[in-house]
Parts: structure tokens; sequence; C-alpha cells
């Protein structure tokens, strides 16, 4: 358990470093943690524009077991698809233009490196 909560406070730090990138960029941020029943979570829902940003954030403070970016499965990828699909049918949002991106966030000699992928998936 404790590692659990650790493991949630990586999150969540890994989190508000993408956050602060994202609004670097001009993003706005709409929901962060958005649970969608069972199905699974968005780390950070954004709008780009007009365009819904679903994004998936992985932080990792070592690359004991890969990098940031090879921790993004192909069952993570389904899971955050129909979690999306949950928010627009619950936000009844429809014909809008929508994609998911990536942000990892790798730290090296305790600086954050980020990685960025418009369109990851």
């Amino acid at each position: 358990m404790e590692q659990d909560k650790n493991s949630r406070e990586s999150g969540s730090e890994g989190e508000l470093i993408a956050i602060e990138y994202l609004k670097s960029l001009g993003y706005k941020i709409i929901k962060q943690n958005y649970h969608f029943g069972k199905v699974g979570e968005i780390d950070v829902i954004c709008k780009d524009g007009n365009t819904i940003v679903f994004v998936e954030v992985k932080y990792r403070k070592s690359d004991i077991y890969g990098t940031s970016i090879e921790s993004i499965t192909n069952s993570k990828i389904k899971s955050i698809r129909k979690v999306a699909e949950g928010y627009l049918y619950v936000n009844k949002l429809s014909n809008v233009e929508c994609r998911f991106d990536f942000v990892g966030i790798d730290l090296k000699n305790g600086k954050a490196e980020i990685t960025y992928l418009k369109n990851a998936f």
C-alpha cells in the first residue's frame, strides 16, 4: 500500500510538470485524472484551439523499468480510447476534433526531460 501511495504521488508530480508544459503551449486544461467507471482514467484532458486533447502522462524517476515512452502498451491505448469515448458521451460532445497526445517525463541527473508526442496514438 505504501508503494502505491508513493507511485500516486510520483504520478501527481509528473502530471503537474506535464500540465505546466501543456499550458506553456497555450493549451487550456479541462480535467485532470478523468475516470470513466471501471474502464480507466485519462491523466489530462485539455483543449488546443477547438481540438479536445486526451493526454497520457508517464513520469519516470529512473529508467530501471524503461523510459516513459516505453511504458505505453496496446492495452493502455485501448483503455484511453474507451475512456475518451466515455468522456465525449457523458458530455454530449459529437462532431468535435479530438486527438491523443503523450507527455513523457524522465528524470536524468535530477533534471526533468520532457518528451512530447502530438497525435501519439
